[in-house]
């Protein structure tokens, strides 16, 4: 690496160390004033220097965007100190709830309530509270009662870079999601 790009990559490393949501590629050319080009070698630069043995971040790819964040092999030793206050862990019901809506988005309320066979005005309400599910319409249905998906947020929780990264369902888990009609 070269002196010029040291100082890039150094610019980009304080950005991400000072924001608290990934941010993507142009958003940091916007605030750092680099160019595409300079700013994926910078972030390349990163990768390769957090890769090694005595760095305890990584670079994470999260909802399109990138952030620092703590290397998964000692998150678990340190969720629970410096995890959120809305990271808190999630009810069994809760969970129940935000995998059926993370799995079967977008999705209605009385279609939770098929799956899950129980109420879930509660969960939903605490979800959206918890900013981990978010209204995404309405389905064009009498009545357009609310969709919901999942949100920003739900990816950082489960440090996922988009939704298609959550672990696939064997038969009987996709039985599960789906509404018995």
């Amino acid at each position: 690496m070269d002196v010029h790009t040291e100082k890039e990559t150094a610019l980009i490393e304080a950005i991400l160390y000072l924001e608290a949501d990934p941010l993507d590629e142009a958003g940091l050319c916007r605030i750092s004033g680099l160019g595409k080009e300079v700013v994926l070698e910078a972030l390349n630069n990163l990768s390769e220097r957090y890769a090694r043995e005595d760095s305890g971040v990584e670079l994470s790819r999260i909802g399109g965007g990138v952030m620092i964040s703590p290397k998964k092999e000692y998150w678990d030793n340190l969720k629970d100190r410096y995890g959120k206050k809305n990271e808190s862990k999630l009810s069994k019901a809760a969970l129940e709830t935000l995998s059926i809506i993370a799995y079967s988005q977008p999705i209605t309320r009385s279609e939770i309530e098929a799956i899950r066979g129980v109420s879930a005005d509660n969960m939903i309400r605490l979800l959206l509270e918890k900013e981990l599910i978010r209204e995404v319409g309405k389905k064009d249905v009498p009545g357009k009662p609310v969709q919901y998906g999942t949100t920003r947020e739900f990816l950082k929780f489960f440090r996922l870079e988009s939704i298609a990264d959550l672990p696939k369902l064997n038969e009987s888990e996709t039985d599960r999601f789906e509404l018995n009609g």
